[in-house]
């Protein structure tokens, strides 16, 4: 794939984008976290070979089953409680210094697993799924942008419990940490939209869903925020895409300072976990931002998680929810 691998060269993947949607042409677009790996592909030079998307029922494979009936076998190594403690102190000290108001710290988790990359990608259910070159999946609840019909819309995605907790659904929604942090990330993502779209506004304020997963369900709260796009905005998707990259809710607010936090805490790459990918079908645009990942490296599978950090976070608690947040969200079926 030739093209494949000239557009993973090229940094500036807004000009390839912008072409593309000028020419009405569908294309599959992968950007990583700080945008340094791109890909630009129209759909009809992609092969499942390399690459398998399933976007919102929208997918380049045919689903079979290409795995034996067993004990599937999907937990999380523990993250060393050391190592995520000096990074969490490292953000609380950047929070009380009011250098940032909300940062998401993430983590890779080890995997044990006896399921391959391309096994978990046909076993998950989720409404966005990418396998990519057997480099990583993701199965992700998360939308990142919809475009249709001239409006963008964006559903910024913060909150979770263990749905099997009595009363979660009233402890999530009456939980202030929680709801302050949707607040910011709200606001962040209506400011965001502000830069691309005219009237702006928050149709549906945190509401809440449920996720299966192997080791259980889960509830999430998201809210739902859309504005106008100006009529020629095929002509400047890629545009369009990058004011909003990274997306708000992976990193945090103020975008800019936040994200040279996360970059010193962290110590790691995060490489493609919450970035972004998607599709533009010639008209219309459906992408997601890639959160529960699962990434080959020389020692083994990692998932790569995180979560939100405000100055009223709490250690243990944020441990605890990055770990819970390690699941496959399994299908009831093989096929």
């Amino acid at each position: 794939m030739h093209y494949l691998c000239a557009m993973s060269k090229m940094k500036d993947y807004r000009i390839e984008m912008n072409k593309l949607g000028r020419q009405g042409v569908p294309f599959l677009f992968i950007i990583d976290f700080l945008s340094l790996e791109p890909y630009v592909i129209p759909l009809k030079d992609i092969s499942s070979n390399e690459i398998m998307f399933h976007i919102d029922g929208h997918q380049n494979y045919e689903s079979k089953k290409i795995f034996p009936d067993e004990e599937v076998v999907f937990e999380a190594v523990s993250l060393s409680h050391e190592r995520y403690q000096k990074a969490f102190q490292n953000v609380m000290h950047h929070l009380q210094r009011g250098d940032s108001y909300l940062l998401n710290l993430t983590m890779p988790v080890k995997l044990k697993t006896n399921q391959s990359l391309e096994q978990i990608f046909h076993r998950s259910n989720a409404r966005y799924k990418l396998w990519f070159k057997d480099r990583f999946t993701v199965f992700s609840p998360e939308t990142f942008v919809r475009i249709e019909d001239g409006m963008i819309h964006a559903h910024p995605m913060k909150g979770t419990i263990d749905a099997t907790i009595p009363e979660a659904m009233q402890k999530l929604l009456n939980d202030e940490k929680e709801l302050a942090e949707h607040y910011t990330i709200v606001d962040l993502l209506r400011n965001d939209l502000s830069m691309v779209a005219e009237n702006v506004r928050v149709d549906r304020f945190r509401y809440v869903e449920e996720i299966y997963s192997k080791a259980g369900r889960i509830l999430q709260t998201s809210s739902h925020i859309s504005g106008k796009l100006p009529s020629d905005f095929a002509s400047n998707i890629g545009d369009i895409i990058s004011k909003l990259l990274p997306a708000g809710s992976i990193s945090g607010a103020p975008k800019k300072k936040t994200v040279e936090i996360i970059l010193e805490a962290e110590n790691y790459e995060r490489g493609f976990y919450t970035g972004i990918f998607g599709i533009f079908d010639g008209l219309s645009l459906n992408s997601a931002v890639m959160i529960r990942f699962v990434e080959q490296t020389l020692d083994g599978l990692i998932f790569k998680a995180g979560g939100g950090i405000t100055v009223n976070s709490k250690l243990t608690d944020e441990y605890t929810e990055l770990m819970q947040k390690v699941y496959l969200p399994i299908k009831h079926n093989n096929n």
